[in-house]
């Protein structure tokens, strides 16, 4: 989905920031600005200011700054498109999508539609379970025994369902309303002979703990017995607004307390999360009811770089830590911390705090399993490494778990790790696990198409070709006319009739452009070729580390949202000259086949840069031969990968 610059730049003049932050922050006016308590930090005293007239905000404790949609993004955890649909709905406007049809624009705003109207059945039921809280005895004794306190009770929005079997018929007159079967608050049982189905509440006899998106909306409810009926606890089933795969018990309660711990604690239930920040660690989230996964882990990951895994020391807490592995592994960057705690089997993470005490507690999270160690320790359970087949066992139980994690330092240090561990060289468990892919057959060189193509030269330069008689243009992915550089023209060469031929844009710009329309491609690089980009002389290289920096704090974005960002920066003027063309519009992100290209050109262009860096260290190994004994090693080894990368490269370059 594409959303016009346009639109977005519309929304951001229309949207009032005060109005905006203020339903998350307590705000005073204080000359032209307000000022309130910093929602990104823990401070005392207000430094966080909001500019009606400049429609901003700024930190000056932590510097954290932008405009309205950036708050949501931040503060509220939400992707860009959420965002801007988000304000967009607050303001009554239709967010206008390039590539949408009008059936699925329609389809869209029926189903936000939809959602909008489950969320207020679901928070009118919330509040009424809230209200039979205060009316019920035996609920209020359950959880002062469990330690709670009516301030917590009050931040979680806990309540009680009657026991009933037709409570909430009290609270919505039209019982038989479709939205309450919809939203999973009412249950219809099979049709009798008339055709009606009979109908009665889901939860009964239940302290219900409401269900939040990142929003604050209501969109379910889990619900505990008193006693030691079965279920113990009952969630609500998957609707429009709720699925438990992918939302997290106490994480819209947790956002701010996740800064101030530095790092995330996920438990196994509700009462873990509640009786946790009754104990001074406001900063748990809980599954629900199911295995943690992939989409669990990259929302967290929105809100903080670090987070541990809270489970009970027997059988059934180490299956639940395999299954979180398998989830957080695709997100186990460099820069990210990653620990599995595992607690006495007899314990919970209530129980535990309650007999140790909380400093015992914050001793055992500081001393929890890194990922790496987990990963090593699942890998060889149930091998006898005494034995070849031992050892094969493992190699084969790690290569699955190995392969999941991006690339980077990490994954290399676990590659000596276990290589060691089978008795393989690390040259040799790589070839077992990467095999290296069949050259593909060789094909006739196919005349130039009528629209411009972009090759390369033997050294790397992208060389753009024009088309003959008409008007140059560069292609980028598989887009014909993607990227005209149309200031970089050159005069056409002597002796060439209407041919016009562009000046090429440098490696550095064709990864910027390819990078900015295709964000996602950051994530896959390894942090050698994270490293090159950032430490490029000048504005690039300052480009590329804010990339970096965006892509930490916020994830993958689209170019309309790097581009607010890219605001005041120096560097603004080349990001924006690279990603307009020559019509004056931006340049579209890329998506499917185009993407797919995208990425195919960026791998050969860095591949380029990368051969550039190991030649230039080949000449400092050279140079160091007379005093550093290790210098020919080095030399020897970057050759081999100068040799590895030109063989890959061979294809691009034309005969």
């Amino acid at each position: 989905m594409t959303i016009p610059p346009s639109f977005i730049q519309e929304l951001i003049a229309r949207a009032d920031v005060v109005e905006i932050v203020g339903r998350y922050v307590q705000l005073k006016k204080a000359g032209a600005n307000f000022m309130g308590l910093c929602p990104f930090h823990g401070e005392k005293s207000p430094s966080f200011s909001v500019s009606p007239t400049k429609q901003f905000y700024h930190c000056f404790g932590c510097g954290v700054h932008g405009n309205a949609i950036g708050f949501l993004m931040e503060h509220a955890g939400m992707g860009f498109v959420e965002a801007v649909h988000d304000l967009a709905g607050q303001y009554g406007l239709q967010v206008p999508e390039d590539d949408a049809s009008p059936e699925e624009r329609a389809r869209a705003a029926g189903q936000r539609q939809k959602q909008a109207t489950l969320s207020e059945v679901l928070e009118k039921a919330g509040e009424a379970y809230r209200k039979q809280l205060r009316q019920s005895p035996g609920a209020i004794e359950y959880l002062k025994g469990r330690g709670v306190s009516g301030e917590v009770a009050r931040l979680y929005g806990i309540g009680y369902a009657p026991a009933g079997w037709r409570s909430l018929a009290s609270v919505f007159p039209d019982y038989d309303d479709p939205l309450l079967a919809e939203s999973g608050l009412v249950i219809v049982g099979e049709a009798d002979d008339n055709g009606d189905g009979k109908r009665y509440d889901r939860f009964r006899d239940r302290v219900m703990f409401p269900i939040r998106n990142v929003k604050g909306e209501c969109i379910g409810f889990g619900g505990r017995v008193l006693g030691d009926e079965k279920p113990k606890y009952l969630n609500s089933p998957e609707t429009p607004v709720f699925s438990k795969g992918r939302e997290l018990y106490g994480l819209y309660e947790a956002r701010a307390a996740f800064r101030d711990r530095g790092y995330a604690l996920v438990t196994e239930g509700y009462m873990d999360v509640v009786a946790l920040a009754q104990l001074g660690f406001p900063n748990a989230v809980a599954t629900l009811g199911t295995a943690c996964t992939p989409e669990h882990v990259q929302k967290l990951f929105r809100f903080t770089e670090s987070v541990v895994f809270s489970f009970d020391g027997d059988a059934a807490g180490r299956r639940a830590a395999r299954k979180a592995l398998d989830g957080a592994l695709p997100y186990a960057t460099d820069v990210r911390s990653i620990k599995f705690l595992f607690l006495p089997a007899e314990h919970d993470p209530d129980s535990f705090i309650r007999e140790h005490g909380a400093e015992a507690f914050a001793r055992f999270v500081n001393e929890a399993t890194p990922l790496s160690r987990f990963l090593v320790e699942a890998a060889r359970e149930g091998c006898d490494l005494g034995t070849a087949e031992g050892r094969a066992h493992m190699a084969a139980n790690a290569k699955p778990l190995w392969s999941a994690l991006p690339d980077g330092a990490l994954k290399r240090q676990l590659l000596t790790e276990l290589a060691e561990l089978v008795q393989l060289g690390v040259p040799d468990l790589s070839s077992l696990w990467t095999p290296t892919a069949a050259p593909p057959p060789a094909r006739p060189p196919a005349p130039p198409p009528a629209a411009e193509v972009m090759r390369y030269q033997d050294d790397g330069t992208p060389i753009t070709y024009g088309r003959q008689g008409g008007k140059g243009r560069g292609n980028w992915g598989d887009k014909p006319g993607r990227g005209n550089w149309g200031d970089r023209r050159a005069p056409a060469a002597s002796g060439s009739v209407g041919r016009t031929r562009l000046r090429p844009p440098g490696r550095a710009d064709v990864a910027a452009r390819l990078l900015m329309s295709n964000m996602h491609e950051w994530e896959a690089l390894s942090h050698e070729l994270h490293g090159l980009l950032c430490d490029l002389p000048g504005e690039h290289g300052q480009l590329f580390t804010w990339l970096d920096g965006q892509c930490h704090e916020h994830g993958v974005q689209p170019w309309a949202a790097l581009r607010e960002g890219l605001r005041g920066q120096p560097f603004e003027a080349l990001a924006e000259r690279l990603m307009t063309e020559p019509e004056g519009g931006s340049v579209a992100d890329a998506e499917g086949e185009q993407a797919a290209g995208a990425a195919k050109e960026l791998r050969n262009v860095l591949d380029f840069m990368l051969d550039d860096l190991l030649k230039a260290r080949q000449s400092e190994a050279i140079a160091a031969v007379g005093s550093d004994p290790s210098a020919l090693e080095r030399y020897k080894a970057l050759e081999a990968r100068r040799l590895e990368l030109r063989h890959r490269l061979k294809p691009s370059v034309p005969g």
